[in-house]
Order: structure tokens, then sequence, then C-alpha cells
């Protein structure tokens, strides 16, 4: 036996994903943040917020996790994916249906999360089932990998890898080690200590690294998704963006909880229980960090004056057709979070009938207004390049290209 095959032989049996958990006694500083979390996000969740800024979000989610494997592409791109437009670089042109593929997983998700029991959500079912959804929908040249074949959509690796330094547990174990995680995160009570578990688990997946290709991808939508299914997100936030925006810290805390124990003092399991705490205590402050600053940006207060500032940049100097007489009906639509047949939304922007159905075309052309119909009702549009008038600073990359 080699010395590389004696590493990849360490780990072969679920028991040596233990810790699972920090002991009880080490638990209560982890739990008062998860308490902080949970109410800023109960708060968070009754803000009202235009669907379009979901779509624009699962954008985002998209881009910062392809950019933590270094596989994104502008934002710009994203957009124009969205429109069918695709580069002709063959490899931009890859990185757009990735991006589109994780959105449209994202949105799989954040629709079962409302009707997935517990047990659904913590199964190890769950998680090839993510791996699926994600690489299916990319062609099988997409999915090549650098050994020469390709990535199979779902299906648990069938050889030995290591990452970084670490060596993943041997095949053979995956299974078995699905199980445990599944069985176990599943179990955890609900409440402060399951917010707690969420954040151990993404670690542990990772750990364990199901997949040949695409696991970090599949940890983080699953964290996604748990978190979601608590009730936490409502789809306004993720910690996808904390993590990209700490990509450093996210690996450094990631290799970290890889670690061996160190000796009496840190626990009793086959793991560093120390790092595990720190992993954990990192996440829930990122994922907190998330739900006050989306807080920040979703205070309906000066949301008026926002669609103003953006209005007056439309009419002065994108000179594309966009008046200011728009601002109280998109405000309406934005305050309200209801759609609005033609006919009303121009009433209320006392044009008269023709400047009114040219403002309409005018706002839909820009993307300031969103339909799903030539002749549908009207809703509150987000675009890109308006983020930096409506939602400062969220997507920095988005504003800076738009």
């Amino acid at each position: 036996m080699t010395a590389k095959s004696q590493k990849f032989a360490l780990y072969d049996h679920p028991a040596q994903m233990e810790p699972l958990l920090p002991a009880e006694q080490r638990l209560a500083p982890l739990l008062e943040q998860a308490h902080d979390l949970q109410r800023a996000a109960h708060s968070l969740s009754g803000t009202g917020a235009p669907p379009e800024l979901r779509t624009l979000l699962r954008a985002m989610n998209s881009y910062y996790s392809n950019k933590i494997e270094g596989q994104h592409t502008l934002p710009v791109d994203i957009e124009r994916a969205l429109r069918n437009d695709y580069s002709q670089d063959q490899d931009k042109a890859r990185r757009q249906r990735l991006a589109l593929a994780h959105m449209e997983t994202e949105k799989a998700l954040e629709t079962g999360w409302k009707q997935w029991s517990s047990a659904q959500v913590w199964s190890a079912q769950m998680v090839r089932d993510i791996h699926q959804d994600l690489f299916a929908r990319l062609p099988e040249a997409d999915r090549a990998l650098a050994e020469g074949d390709v990535l199979a959509p779902g299906v648990l690796r069938d050889r030995e890898v290591s990452v970084g330094v670490h060596a993943a547990p041997a095949h053979a174990a995956i299974g078995a080690m699905l199980d445990r995680w599944a069985a176990f995160y599943g179990g955890v009570r609900r409440g402060e200590l399951q917010i707690v578990a969420v954040a151990a688990s993404h670690h542990r997946l990772a750990w364990i690294h199901p997949f040949r290709d695409g696991n970090g991808r599949v940890a983080r939508l699953h964290t996604h998704l748990a978190l979601g299914a608590l009730g936490l997100t409502n789809g306004l936030w993720s910690p996808l963006r904390g993590f990209a925006r700490t990509h450093e810290a996210y690996y450094a805390q990631l290799a970290a909880a890889d670690e061996p124990r160190a000796g009496d003092l840190d626990g009793r399991g086959n793991l560093s229980e120390r790092a595990l705490e720190g992993w954990i205590g990192y996440v829930l402050a990122l994922c907190l960090d998330q739900v006050r600053f989306m807080a920040g940006l979703l205070d309906m207060a000066g949301m008026k004056e926002r669609i103003a500032a953006c209005l007056a940049f439309e009419e002065k100097i994108v000179r594309q057709g966009v008046r200011a007489e728009a601002l109280r009906a998109l405000h309406y639509l934005l305050l309200t979070g209801s759609e609005l047949e033609r006919s009303e939304f121009k009433a209320m922007l006392a044009l008269g009938d023709r400047l009114a159905t040219a403002q309409v075309s005018a706002l839909l052309k820009r993307g300031l207004l969103a339909t799903d119909s030539p002749h549908g009702k009207l809703r509150f549009g987000v675009p890109q390049y308006a983020l930096r008038f409506y939602f400062p600073h969220l997507w920095p990359e988005a504003e800076a290209g738009s």
C-alpha cells in the first residue's frame, strides 16, 4: 500500500465525521448567535420586496457561488443569457449556461422548501437531487472533467480524491456517511440548535465530498435550502454572497475544520471540535451580517427617493423615453408588491393616453416595469443597471458593469 493509498484509507467509517456538533458545554455562544440571527431574519421576512428582486438575487447568488469556484461570468453576461443571448466564446458561453443552471436549481429549491418535510430536506437523496438538478441542465460538453471523462449528474464518486491537503473519505463509505449526515442533522430539534446544525452540516457535507465535481456548489445550495426551509430567508438573503465576499476566510475556516482533533482538550471526536466551533461561528456571523445588510436595503422609507433618482438619471442622461412622472405609479407597485392592469397604471401617470402608452413602453424596454405577456399586468422591475439607485452596494460587480 502506497503512502497515498494509506492516506485515502484514513476515512472509511461514518464515526470519523465526529463531532457533528460541538459538545453541549461549548454551545452557549453559538446558540446566542443563532438566536440573534433568528430574530433578525424573522423581522426581515415581513419586509415587502418586489418579486423581480428575487430573480436578480438568484443571479447574484449564482455569480457569487461560481466565483468561489473561479467559474463566474460577468453579471451583464448573466443578464444577456437570461435573454438567450450567449457569447460566441465557448468558455464564456459555458459559464453563462452554468450561471443559469444554478439560478434554475435555486428557484426549484425555493419552490420546494414550502412543501418538503424536514426528512426530505435532510436526506441523502436531496443532496443527490441537487447535484442532479444542477448538472443535468448542462450539455455533456460543459460537464467534461480534467481527467477526460464526463461528470454524471447525481452520481456519487467512484474513486478516491484529495482536495488541497484534505484526503476525502473512501468512495465506498460515501453512502453510509451521507446517511449518517442526513439522520443526525435532520434529527436536531428545531430552533436555535437547528440553525447551528445547518452551519455545521455545510462543512461536513463538503468534507464527505460525495461527487467528482460540484461539491461546493451543492453544499452551498443545500445550506440555502435548509435556511429557507426553516423560514429564515424568504428568498431575500443567502449566505452565498457572504461566502464569496469573504472567500479567503471561507476556505480557511473550511480547511481548519478538516483537521483531526488536536489533543484531549479538542473534544472527543475524530475531527477538531474547536475548529468546528470556529466554522459555525463564522457562518452564523456572516448570515447575521447578510440579514442586517438586506434589512437596510429594503427599508421602504427611502425607496421613493431612490426611484426618483433613477428616473432623473433616465430622463436627463439615458433619454430613452422614461419620465419623472412615473414615480408615483412605480412607488405604488413597489410598496404594495402588487400588479396593475395597464389601464390602471396609465391612469396613475396622469399623462394622457398617448403619452402614458409611450411611457409604459419605455419603462418596459428599460426593465423598470416587468410583465409576463405583451398585454399582461405590470409589476415593479429591477434591472441590473438600476441596482445602484434602488439597492446600492448589493451587487457591486453588477453596478460597475452597468
